[in-house]
């Protein structure tokens, strides 16, 4: 897709945007899947949360082993490090200790600025994400959603009935949040309505994400956590469209069927050129994190298709600013 097809829409979008492409990059399906009610159920105990620098690690292993033109099996054997845990560190699933790090290592023969690089990647891999603090509070899933969006350059989202996350307010995210079933304790629900509030600053910091929103018109028409509550929520999102950095446009009801209406995905795309393109897909029954040519691919062309059916950015905001002001309206004649 080109520049110039992209940048029809408004033409002072982010230049990250115009450089989007829907064919995604190569690279291994790695999937992470919970069934999830909300952010997914609270998790307990030790685990290792997913962050940037870890899958680059992975990758870097995997790639390693290969081009020394070993198995698993070949390593295990010769190191006895156990197959299983090989799998689990080139598929991100764990973080190897340094000693395991460094006898696969040296059975790679890597140069010293290759083993400088894993070493330091580790290093940074055990630093908390910006999901540190509510991991009580989370999913594995939604956890290591937050932390590759706290990294990545850029962020394509699509969402069926509720505001994104990124841009809610603490009331509106609180009442979206106390739907959840099973009902969550009053502690619980703070901390992911915290999250949600943590998040924001992705977009305000010194290298924001750019964020391109396509949100369903039953987002901006559905009255959560009272009147008064979801024009506080509307009036963020109008402060929203004047940021440069968000672009975001609203799918009318009139434009009838549409290919988004399974559910609510994100497009996360990264600085780092090695790093692959991530796509989050929310559901009724799952939260599913994704990476994979195909699979990118797939949602970049719905994502392109949702958009070009959207409202443009202008109009969007004018329709928020109707249904802002009818709600407010409806307030005051009571």
């Amino acid at each position: 897709m080109s520049r110039d097809a992209l940048t029809t829409i408004d033409p002072g979008m982010p230049a990250v945007f115009a450089d989007r492409v829907t064919s995604g990059r190569p690279g291994a399906i790695m999937r992470f899947t919970k069934r999830a009610t909300g952010e997914g159920e609270p998790m307990a105990g030790k685990r290792t949360t997913l962050t940037v620098r870890l899958r680059r690690l992975a990758a870097m292993l995997r790639e390693l082993r290969e081009s020394a033109g070993l198995s698993k099996e070949d390593v295990s054997a010769r190191t006895g490090i156990n197959v299983t845990t090989l799998y689990r560190i080139e598929m991100a699933q764990a973080r190897p200790q340094r000693r395991t790090l460094s006898a696969m290592l040296d059975l790679y023969q890597v140069t010293d600025k290759i083993r400088d690089e894993a070493l330091n990647l580790l290093s940074d891999a055990l630093k908390p994400g910006m999901s540190h603090a509510y991991e009580g509070a989370l999913s594995d899933v939604y956890a290591t959603y937050i932390n590759f969006e706290a990294e990545a350059l850029s962020a394509r989202q699509y969402q069926t009935s509720t505001v994104p996350g990124l841009l809610q307010t603490f009331d509106y995210a609180a009442a979206v949040i106390d739907t959840s079933m099973p009902r969550l304790d009053a502690a619980v629900m703070e901390s992911r309505a915290q999250a949600r509030m943590d998040r924001a600053v992705n977009l305000t910091k010194e290298d924001p994400l750019e964020l391109w929103v396509v949100m369903d018109e039953a987002a901006i028409r559905r009255v959560v956590g009272g009147p008064a509550t979801m024009v506080g929520q509307l009036d963020r999102l109008l402060d929203e469209t004047k940021r440069k950095n968000v672009i975001l446009q609203v799918l009318p009801f009139d434009a009838g069927a549409h290919p988004g209406m399974a559910g609510s995905f994100t497009l996360l795309d990264f600085r780092n050129p090695v790093d692959p393109e991530l796509v989050y897909v929310e559901s009724m029954s799952v939260h599913d994190l994704v990476e994979g040519h195909s699979e990118i691919r797939r949602f970049g062309v719905i994502f392109d298709q949702l958009r070009a059916m959207a409202l443009s950015p202008r109009d969007s905001a004018a329709l928020i600013a109707r249904a802002r002001d009818d709600l407010a309206k409806s307030i005051s004649d009571r």
